[in-house]
């Protein structure tokens, strides 16, 4: 009995004494709302209005003393973010999270961002007002450093805080402009499909350009593992991945109202805090509603009464593969044309935290660095090169994102965007005199039209370099066109000079959706606009199922199996949380692309491919092939065709979801299998997981709908969403006032904020909240936080 008592005696205590700690966690660690605080370098009283979402507004005397106010509040929530982006470009994760992340960090190492940043910053012009506000916005960064409090993440690694630097900048837009790519990922494991199977199986599949072009011989055990690297990176990565988006502008003439709508959701991987960071900053010359990357002093996307933008990815093709050819008795030199060239040597230092650092040599040609030496699982007899348009130029996004911000026409605006050398991004526009602008932005190039970009080019001939780049005026774009309205889903674009411009672009299932519904009515207002953003139709699925329906006999079925033809025959293309077809129909897609491709490309290769660009072009194209060399399974005696392969990939997709969901077919409901969670990189420990991961949630969607919530494709059936809409905002100039959006869990990413999640099951619902731009409302429902000069006595 006394040992009992001692035993609640003790657990009692500890937890009294684990509340406690949490209570004094709670009061010191969250962030600053209201009150007053002093800063270096402030001229003149600065307030910002946080309001009910915890938006910060705010009000300076000028665009110094807002931007060391938002870098200040921008890092006391979102301090750990900042930290992770500016880590990835220089290789710097293994010194937080040890030697698991070493592959990722001598990637990024090897890519050269790091030097390219130095090699920017060398040529920047230090007094010019983008550089200066850029400043100011890193000491509003390190003066929360200096001053505030120590986020919690820092505290569970034992990780030492340090100041932000102009190169952090750099550093973090860089990997934005990685994360972008699809190359990386695709052109190894098209090269290695086409030495395997030859011009007869590759003529089948979407590229989009010649697959009988001449291809380099290399060793295919190399080509995996470059592709297999590339995508352990980018699962590794503990933050939020560019991938695709929407954006439509409706022309006035659309419009109820007689004014443009602008609408945008880009998408990108879910992780938390969300990627976005949004502040309202005015001052008596600029007013800018912006949406920041964490460590960016300038937006991204944003609005005020003048004009509003945004961002769609272009999905160009902007890195190309090189095999080089080595010297045969000096392994310093490489063959370019009619020379032997030395090959450039530098020696990169990775720390690992707990163990010695590891140090490695970075090999580069005139191409660019050494890829088939990253990792030691990759042979180096025959060396490739990754040439990245990234690296090539300064890169001035900095100076882009400023002006897009401060723009005051848009002719200015376009001047601005035509600097983007990379990444490739679709840029959207609408403004309140009218103007509706998409321009394709990014530099273009060409080669020779014999050279197929989606397999490995010849280093060595010198005969498959860039014969030209494109003027920008050369990049597909639209400016108030006829029709009255602009879009982008990813798709591939037209272009003004006839080229079709290679890419991993996605299927037509979005713009095929969004053109019908814009052209479907001229009276748009910003209740349909929100309909129409969140809608979870497909343009494409009834079609792929009426495929599935002409392959399958109609007698000779089960129960189950009859029931689920006539679901699939009146179902309409939604993905609805209590649809039963979605669960159906996904499963086939899945059995239909295992079934026709896995046995010629072989288990692993199918698997990396399967949820690329490209694969998601491959569903429909392969789909409406009745004949094709693909639908007959070698591994087989008999030769199977397309209607053997559709019926067989549905009898297996009733067994299995038989087996996964129970023999009642009312129970295959979407959302049993379509899930949505928001990993914290903290969150991959199970302790801490509760903490700091938001859901997971039922949700409806998928993968290239308006509502396109991304999921891998897999065998067990769950689809768990990993990416989707990051914001989805919705501008009418006629009420500019009331402009909507929502973000995907909330505006904080310190757990002890009431922002931290508020927004995550309003995100799942479909439903939105006001972007505030008018003061009055602003200052009567927000909470008040005023910044004073430092030399000021309170």
């Amino acid at each position: 009995m006394q040992i009992f008592k001692i035993f609640i005696k003790v657990t009692v205590t500890l937890i009294v004494l684990f509340f406690i700690i949490g209570l004094v966690l709670f009061f010191k660690q969250k962030p600053t709302y209201e009150g007053q605080l002093q800063l270096n370098d402030i001229e003149k009283e600065t307030s910002v209005y946080f309001d009910d979402f915890g938006i910060p507004h705010i009000y300076a005397d000028n665009e110094s003393d807002a931007m060391i106010a938002l870098g200040y509040v921008h890092a006391q929530e979102r301090l750990w973010q900042m930290e992770l982006l500016r880590r990835i470009a220089p290789g710097k994760l293994s010194e937080i999270f040890g030697e698991d992340m070493i592959e990722t960090d001598r990637f990024f190492v090897t890519l050269g961002i790091d030097e390219a940043t130095s090699k920017t910053i060398n040529t920047l012009d230090k007094e010019s007002k983008p550089y200066l506000l850029a400043q100011a916005y890193l000491k509003g960064i390190n003066q929360f450093i200096d001053n505030g409090a120590t986020p919690i993440e820092y505290l569970l690694l034992g990780l030492e805080k340090k100041h932000f630097e102009i190169k952090d900048i750099y550093n973090t837009l860089g990997f934005m402009s990685f994360s972008f790519a699809m190359a990386q990922k695709t052109d190894p494991l098209l090269t290695a499909l086409h030495q395997k199977l030859g011009n007869s199986y590759m003529n089948e599949l979407q590229l989009g350009t010649n697959p009988n072009s001449t291809t380099i011989k290399s060793s295919n055990e190399t080509l995996n593992n470059i592709a297999k690297i590339a995508h352990q990176v980018s699962d590794k990565i503990p933050v939020s991945a560019f991938i695709g988006s929407n954006s439509w502008v409706i022309g006035a003439e659309k419009t109820q109202n007689k004014k443009v709508i602008f609408a945008n959701d880009p998408h990108i991987g879910f992780s938390q805090p969300a990627v976005w960071y949004e502040a309202h900053i005015t001052t008596p010359h600029h007013e800018i509603y912006g949406f920041y990357i964490a460590g960016a002093p300038f937006p991204l996307l944003g609005h005020n009464h003048n004009y509003a933008y945004g961002l769609t990815m272009f999905e160009n093709d902007d890195i190309d593969f090189y095999q080089e050819e080595n010297h045969p008795t000096d392994s310093t030199l490489y063959r370019f044309k009619d020379n032997w060239v030395k090959y450039n040597y530098t020696k990169k230092t990775i720390a690992i935290k707990g163990k010695p650092s590891e140090t490695f040599i970075v090999k580069s040609t005139k191409h660019g660095p050494i890829v088939s030496g990253i990792s030691e699982d990759i042979s180096i007899e025959k060396p490739i090169s990754m040439f990245w348009i990234y690296t090539q130029s300064p890169n001035l996004m900095l100076d882009v994102s400023f002006e897009m911000s401060r723009a005051k026409s848009i002719s200015d605006f376009k001047e601005g965007v035509s600097k983007i050398h990379s990444p490739g991004l679709n840029v959207m526009y609408g403004d309140s005199q009218g103007n509706i602008a998409w321009w394709a932005t990014g530099k273009l190039f060409t080669y020779p039209k014999n050279v197929n970009r989606n397999y490995f080019l010849n280093g060595a001939d010198g005969e498959q370099e860039i014969e030209r780049y494109l003027d920008f005026s050369e990049n597909p774009q639209a400016v108030n066109p006829k029709w009255n309205y602009v879009y982008s889903s990813n798709n591939q674009p037209d272009s003004v000079t006839n080229i079709l411009y290679p890419g991993y672009y996605l299927p037509e299932d979005r713009a095929k959706r969004i053109v019908d519904l814009l052209e479907s009515k001229n009276d748009w207002n910003k209740k349909s606009v929100s309909d129409m953003i969140t809608d979870v139709t497909s343009s494409t699925a009834p079609q792929f199922v009426d495929e599935f329906i002409k392959a399958i006999p109609t007698n000779g079925l089960t129960k189950n199996q009859q029931e689920a033809i006539k679901l699939l025959k009146n179902w309409k293309g939604d993905f609805q949380l209590n649809g039963i077809a979605p669960t159906i129909y996904t499963k086939m897609i899945y059995n239909y692309l295992k079934f026709t491709f896995e046995d010629e490309m072989g288990k692993e290769t199918f698997e990396k491919l399967l949820n690329t660009h490209f694969m998601k072009v491959e569903i429909g194209h392969h789909l409406m092939k009745n004949n094709s060399i693909w639908w007959d399974n070698i591994e087989t005696e008999v030769q199977e065709n397309k209607a053997d392969i559709l019926y067989k990939s549905f009898i297996e997709a009733i067994k299995s979801l038989e087996n996964q969901l129970g023999s009642n077919i009312n129970r295959w409901k979407w959302n049993k299998v379509h899930t949505i969670e928001h990993p914290h990189a903290m969150g991959k420990l199970a302790l801490l997981r509760p903490f700091f991961n938001i859901g997971p949630f039922e949700t409806n969607g998928t993968s290239e709908v308006i509502n396109n919530l991304q999921f891998p494709l897999t065998e067990d059936g769950l689809y768990k969403v990993n990416a989707g809409p990051s914001s989805r905002r919705i501008i009418d100039f006629s009420d500019i006032e009331n402009s909507l959006n929502i973000s995907p869990t909330g505006q904080s990413g310190n757990i002890f904020s009431k922002h931290y999640a508020n927004q995550s099951k309003m995100y799942v619902r479909g439903q939105f909240r006001k972007m505030k731009l008018n003061k009055e409302e602003i200052v009567q429902t927000s909470k008040k936080l005023v910044i004073l000069p430092k030399n000021i006595k309170l």
